[in-house]
């Protein structure tokens, strides 16, 4: 389904979720998930990922590796929406024991990898769409980046490694959110003009507006068919806290959950700037 009013009242329930799952235990990265609401939700919800909830392990599925792991939530809420576990389960995350951590774990149904080391998931998903290659599948890998992890030396060595390969099947997305952890990327460490980097790794670049359904969904419809040899990535232009305007382009919000009146400011704003508000 693309119907565009849909996918943007899915990426607020999105939202809604991760916000109140966060609260709920009094952690998680919540700006970092916000800033891809729009990328989950075109991805699991408008037609471009194959997948099964009722058959996680199946064979030919298109592969989704979040190696921006630290935004855990926001896959776990759209795993949960779309299917793969019942929603009441989101209560246990960040609990004793429990299987939905911080930072991600692959005991989710759902979630391929275990991951939060910047720059790890990444690897993971270059080497999947590398076997799927060589054993002759159809499948897709799509794998969500930071832009934090950008300044990471593993991911110019996968990004090598994947155009020399040809991995036209692996299709990276770059949340750009413009921070990491402690500052905004273009004070820490630059990364602009990101767009040629990539390009001069080889690899076919688009670059959209994140926060835009339509834009998102032109950018990642057909790439199936994998007209060009060389792998894609698809460069968001998103703000991190996207949503909440009391949490967003403040870096030191990140990996944090808000609690008291800071809490209840951002549900209302959150609210405020819903689709239907």
């Amino acid at each position: 389904m693309n119907n565009i009013a849909f996918l943007e009242k899915k990426a607020y329930d999105l939202r809604k979720k991760v916000l109140d799952t966060c609260i709920r235990a009094k952690t998680g990265h919540v700006t970092s998930s916000m800033s891809c609401a729009e990328i989950m939700s075109v991805l699991y919800h408008g037609g471009i990922l194959r997948y099964d909830p009722k058959r996680p392990d199946w064979a030919d599925r298109d592969r989704f590796i979040l190696s921006k792991g630290q935004a855990s939530p926001m896959l776990y809420a759209v795993l949960a929406d779309a299917g793969f576990f019942d929603e009441a389960q989101l209560k246990a995350f960040a609990q004793k024991d429990g299987q939905f951590g911080v930072h991600l774990q692959q005991s989710v149904p759902g979630a391929e990898i275990t991951c939060g080391s910047l720059g790890q998931g990444f690897g993971f998903a270059a080497g999947m769409a590398l076997a799927a290659k060589m054993d002759l599948k159809n499948h897709m890998v799509f794998t969500l980046l930071g832009d934090g992890e950008n300044q990471e030396g593993s991911i110019w060595e996968t990004a090598m490694f994947a155009s020399h390969n040809r991995l036209n099947n692996l299709v990276a997305i770059l949340d750009r959110n413009y921070q990491c952890v402690l500052d905004f990327t273009e004070n820490f460490l630059s990364l602009e003009p990101v767009d040629k980097k990539w390009e001069a790794f080889g690899w076919n670049v688009i670059r959209v507006e994140g926060q835009s359904v339509p834009a998102l969904l032109d950018a990642l419809h057909g790439l199936r068919s994998r007209r060009r040899p060389n792998p894609t990535i698809v460069i968001a232009d998103t703000t991190k806290g996207a949503g909440i305007d009391s949490m967003s382009c403040i870096p030191l919000w990140h990996g944090a959950a808000p609690a008291g009146d800071a809490a209840t400011l951002a549900v209302a704003e959150l609210e405020r700037n819903s689709p239907h508000a």
